[in-house]
């Protein structure tokens, strides 16, 4: 679905890849569900027969995984450790979990000081994480995920740090800035690397 949340990972993933190779591009194809396991094949197969050798997801099935595990092609597992699914394509699985979030919300309604409030966590409270790393990926850039997630937890790195460019070239994060709630829940493009249009846009 062509929603902020949905822009935001591709292009987090985008600037993450090329943070590893500048050259890197990024196809994207709209199956608009969230789980839809045969319109998840047929996109993968449809990214495959266009020259993609890595595939990444925004739907829950691990429909994507499987096709790339098929073809002899890489692929990450989305919202739950998905290597079964894929033994041999997965290079690692993004995953969320909701027990650190249902665990405070629980223990302050029991003390009885709940208030009613927006929920952004992520690595920092592990809510998210990236898991089963696949052997094969090299030693340095593990080394330089688990810096990042270190960044990450201790706030001293920000995926979206200026300078960030979009899609035309234009500047859409100045150097220096880091983005904040408002600019990171409005994305509706996509940077630049990303090919294609933003569908409705």
């Amino acid at each position: 679905m062509p929603i902020p949340e949905v822009l935001r990972n591709i292009d987090s993933f985008t600037l993450g890849a090329q943070s590893v190779n500048p050259k890197i591009k990024v196809k994207v194809v709209w199956v608009n569900k969230w789980f839809d396991p045969p319109k998840e094949v047929e996109a993968a197969n449809s990214l495959i027969d266009q020259g993609a050798d890595v595939l990444f997801q925004n739907t829950d099935s691990p429909a994507v995984l499987e096709t790339a595990e098929k073809r002899g092609k890489y692929g990450f597992g989305w919202d739950s450790d998905m290597a079964k699914f894929g033994p041999h394509a997965q290079l690692a699985s993004a995953v969320i979990n909701w027990a650190p979030i249902f665990e405070a919300q629980t223990a302050a309604v029991l003390a009885g000081n709940w208030k009613p409030a927006r929920i952004w966590w992520g690595v920092g409270h592990g809510a998210i994480d990236l898991v089963s790393i696949a052997p094969k990926v090299p030693k340095a850039i593990v080394a330089r995920v688990d810096a990042v997630k270190a960044g990450l937890k201790n706030h001293s790195f920000h995926v979206w740090q200026g300078p960030i460019l979009g899609q035309n070239g234009a500047t859409v994060l100045a150097a220096g800035t880091t983005a904040d709630d408002k600019f990171l829940h409005g994305i509706n493009f996509y940077v630049k690397g990303v090919e294609g249009q933003v569908p409705g846009h």
